[in-house]
């Protein structure tokens, strides 16, 4: 999977677990090595980065032996170098929504003809309920490969007269995510109880389920109720895609279900008075759910006693991705203050080479930024009712000075500004979060009254801050953005 949050051994797990260092620097070696001894010659160049921890998965998925591994495509799926696997057990396409545009395309329809390449002749597959024309897409791909291409019924569709499905991922939207994954299970678990047991087969996550012929000749495994049937030549209206059977999920799969966790997806971290709300939302659809959850975890708690609540955007952006419209998005939660800093733990990053970007620079992430700060303090005055502080424009490079006891850059105004500004940029996420907590997160260092925050708008609410009763704070907008705070508010991730 990618991208990882704080280590980069957890893109390859076993059983769940992000590789050993000593097996992850095994296998590192011999595929280097390998490589760089057979390449041709007149392309000297290795594999890119994720290239090569592709080729490195399926190196360690073969040479440890396991049963099944999950394969998640890294950039839509046609021209993925995940998209390799000739005969994967099954395929799945989540909810589709717009991003890598200048890769896949800038409408939905194009977007999920890129998804669609990921489906094989003869080999079942699955997808959620999606907006006609980009189904309609999907189904035109299935047939161009000959792919039995069929629809997922909705969670409640599974859980019939028993008890709701318990799911571990909090939001709405994980509800299609876990229809998804049963039909995934369930089609591997009736291959394998057909074929015997089943070694190295990928499963990739764009499409999924299981073609007539197998569910009829499928054994059914121990536990697992059989499907109800439905013709493949049903469809629903107003939808080109036939519906999947439905079945009854098994006690292993309830207890899957329930106990699911993935870090950086609506987690919840409560550090005294102040809690974080983590969830690496990067498009418009999952900003939508992102806030969904949000204001049901967060803002439909019980207000403190003395009504003293503060609640903090932390938000950043990176690639082509139309920050106006996330943080559009963002308004109705009603923060007292958006943060706004680059995905660096520290300002020099020279210590932690899995977080670094080699492809961004620090005045490159810090303009993109000032720009997402003057953007949100427009949107809060079209919207109107609030007098925010709105800085003139500004170039990250002026704003940088070195600062020589420490050999490191900070971020010091051009000139006086407004102690209560609601809009605050800072250089790394190391000075934002001392910020955010003013002392009271244990995990956390309380800001340096002279140096850490040399600029007046540091001082921006830290009373309000410090005296909260609570403190809710909403980190999203980049996965690698919630990996930074991660790192910083559990150390124990990073060992």
């Amino acid at each position: 999977s990618s991208p990882h949050l704080v280590q980069v051994r957890e893109r390859i797990r076993i059983n769940g677990q992000p590789i050993s260092k000593d097996l992850f620097s095994k296998y590192f070696w011999l595929v280097y090595n390998r490589l760089e001894e057979t390449k041709d010659p007149a392309h000297t160049s290795m594999p890119a980065y994720f290239r090569f921890l592709t080729i490195m998965a399926f190196h360690v998925f073969l040479q440890e032996k396991v049963d099944l591994a999950v394969v998640e495509v890294g950039i839509g799926g046609a021209y993925d170098c995940t998209n390799i696997i000739r005969a994967p057990v099954v395929c799945g396409v989540s909810s589709l929504g717009i991003d890598h545009t200048s890769i896949l395309g800038d409408t939905m329809e194009k977007i999920a003809w890129q998804k669609g390449g990921i489906f094989k002749p003869g080999v079942p597959a699955f997808t959620v309920v999606q907006p006609e024309r980009p189904l309609e897409v999907l189904r035109d791909r299935a047939q161009e490969f000959d792919c039995p291409l069929y629809l997922c019924p909705e969670l409640d569709a599974f859980e019939g007269g028993r008890r709701v499905l318990e799911l571990g991922l909090a939001g709405a939207h994980q509800r299609s995510n876990a229809a998804l994954a049963l039909q995934l299970a369930r089609t591997w678990l009736q291959r394998r109880g057909c074929r015997g047991k089943v070694r190295g087969q990928g499963l990739g996550r764009w499409g999924l389920d299981p073609p007539p012929q197998c569910l009829s000749r499928a054994p059914v495994p121990p536990g697992l109720t059989e499907m109800k049937d439905v013709s493949p030549d049903t469809e629903l209206v107003g939808r080109p895609v036939p519906l999947a059977p439905t079945f009854q999920p098994t006690d292993a799969m309830i207890q899957g279900l329930r106990d699911t966790e993935w870090l950086g997806r609506t987690q919840v971290l409560p550090h005294g008075p102040v809690t974080w709300y983590l969830d690496g939302a990067h498009t418009t659809s999952s900003i939508q759910a992102c806030v969904r959850w949000f204001r049901q975890a967060a803002l439909n708690q019980d207000k403190p006693h003395d009504g003293s609540e503060v609640r903090v955007l932390l938000f950043n952006a990176t690639g082509d991705r139309d920050t106006a419209a996330l943080l559009k998005l963002l308004l109705p939660c009603h923060f007292d203050y958006a943060v706004f800093c680059p995905n660096f733990t520290e300002v020099s990053m020279t210590s932690n080479a899995d977080q670094q970007n080699f492809n961004v620079t620090l005045e490159n992430a810090l303009t993109r930024c000032l720009e997402n700060q003057q953007m949100w303090t427009r949107l809060l005055e079209e919207k109107g009712g609030q007098d925010p502080w709105l800085p003139a424009p500004l170039r990250a490079g002026g704003l940088l000075q070195p600062a020589p006891t420490r050999g490191t850059l900070l971020l010091v105004p051009p000139a006086p500004r407004p102690l209560n500004s609601s809009a605050l940029v800072f250089p790394c996420l190391a000075q934002a979060l001392r910020w955010v907590a003013q002392g009271r997160d244990p995990q956390l260092a309380a800001p340096a009254a002279t140096g850490a925050h040399p600029h007046p708008a540091a001082s921006s609410g830290a009373v309000l801050l410090r005296e909260a009763a609570a403190i809710r704070v909403l980190v999203t907008g980049s996965l690698h953005l919630v990996g930074g705070v991660l790192r910083l508010l559990d150390p124990a991730l990073s060992q």
